[in-house]
């Protein structure tokens, strides 16, 4: 679906996580995915080791429903309102919770979810709202922060498992490293998938054999040995660990693999690109990897904003809600908390063009699994939806929420370089009232 914007915004004329994935895309075995690159930097301050907090069977899937999803057609419609527009309600499989027509898969899966529906985050620019809504907090020249794909990455990364931490699965992606880690180093940003493809240069040329791949491979580290002996850094502990952690991936190419999975299950999923990302998303999950985003793109519908969403919300709703559903039945939901979320939502007020602009002080955002209630809403709106009337939420009590949900202490902090760094805004914390 193509559409011309009224926003004009520099998000939507340069699609900033392509750019990055081709500059960092290289050739060869060191630099499969763009280099896996950089050893981690910080341990965790308080009493709870790292090595400790990776042995915990916790991992996160984040759908980023980019440009800002309507909250009136997805999560809070307010039919028979002036504002809330054609978009009617529908039951869910929880008694007295209505959600969007455009969602009937999505419904029978509500028993599994909590609806946000109080977020108030007072950012309506593309950019900094999804910062403030990755990060947990407002972009400032003063500091930079890691997202919470890069936080999960170090808190529950399993490295024995010999995959990434951090997966970013979005159209545009190659296989090239994000920069999205901050302060924790590059060796917890995100590797970012082409949708549903493996990761780019992650399969051996047929011209080398395996022997002389090992014998690469013993006389380089032979190399590097000798000369960490002498001049051991950061930057050479990165080198390093860049070339180890893309071998012990290519051993495990499989995992990115779709065509591993019978067709059924590619037509359970609804046999289109996003359906193939919410499957391989699976994969993922299933094979430990602690952190998934899947992109889903664009929500900003300045014009014909109901028109959009049918397709939009369409094409979203039964991919993700058998993903839910493959998770309960697997026995994985208990382990893997779900974020469906964007960088803010739409106007109540419909505009000349039938569109909604950007609007922050009165949306939702959905979670589900690991230690979140289920089965609940959170928060209410007034009844044309232009205001926050009870459960008032922001980014900074999101993001704490999210990590307290996988068992993660968010009010601890990371020893970075001699200094204590909180892995949440301390001036706010998490909302106990929906976790378990």
């Amino acid at each position: 679906m193509k559409a011309h914007y009224a926003c004009r915004s520099q998000d939507h004329l340069v699609n900033r996580r392509r750019f990055l994935g081709k500059m960092a895309a290289g050739m060869g075995t060191g630099s499969a995915l763009g280099g896996m690159m950089a050893a981690g930097i910080g341990s965790l301050a308080g009493g709870v080791s790292a090595k400790e907090m990776q042995k915990r069977d916790m991992r996160v899937v984040v759908f980023n429903m980019h440009g800002g999803l309507s909250q009136l057609e997805s999560w809070d419609p307010k039919p028979g309102t002036k504002t809330g527009g054609p978009t009617r309600a529908i039951p869910t499989s929880v008694p007295g919770i209505h959600i969007s027509e455009f969602l009937p898969y999505t419904a029978k899966q509500m028993h599994h979810l909590c609806l946000m529906r109080g977020v108030n985050t007072s950012e309506d620019d593309h950019g900094k709202g999804t910062y403030l809504m990755l990060t947990g907090r407002r972009q400032s020249p003063a500091a930079d922060y890691p997202q919470i794909g890069a936080v999960a990455a170090k808190s529950l990364c399993d490295e024995s498992l010999g995959l990434p931490g951090h997966i970013l699965i979005t159209p545009g992606g190659g296989g090239g490293r994000g920069n999205e880690a901050a302060y924790l180093g590059p060796k917890y940003s995100s590797i970012a998938l082409g949708g549903d493809k493996p990761p780019q240069n992650s399969v051996k040329p047929e011209s080398i054999s395996d022997q002389a791949e090992a014998r690469r491979h013993a006389f380089r580290r032979q190399i590097d040995q000798r000369f960490l002996q002498q001049q051991r850094s950061a930057i050479t502990d990165a080198y390093t660990y860049s070339y180890e952690q893309a071998l012990r991936l290519m051993e495990r190419r499989d995992v990115f693999d779709l065509s591993k999975e019978p067709e059924s299950e590619t037509q359970r999923y609804g046999n289109s690109d996003f359906g193939r990302q919410c499957l391989l998303a699976r994969r993922l999950l299933e094979n430990g990897v602690s952190f998934v985003q899947v992109t889903h793109s664009n929500y900003d519908t300045h014009n014909e904003n109901f028109n959009f969403h049918i397709e939009q919300l369409g094409e979203f709703d039964r991919p993700f809600a058998t993903l839910v559903d493959d998770l309960a039945q697997r026995g994985l939901l208990d382990q893997t908390l779900v974020v469906v979320l964007s960088e803010f939502g739409r106007t109540p007020n419909i505009n000349l063009y039938y569109g909604r602009d950007h609007w922050s002080r009165a949306w939702s955002v959905v979670i589900g699994g690991a230690k979140v209630a289920r089965g609940a809403t959170f928060g209410a709106t007034n009844e044309e939806g232009t205001e926050v009337t009870d459960g008032q939420v922001d980014h900074g009590q999101l993001f704490h929420t999210y990590l307290q949900a996988v068992g993660v202490d968010s009010t601890d902090s990371l020893l970075v370089d001699g200094r204590e760094l909180p892995i949440a805004d301390p001036s706010t914390s998490p909302i106990w009232d929906v976790l378990t």
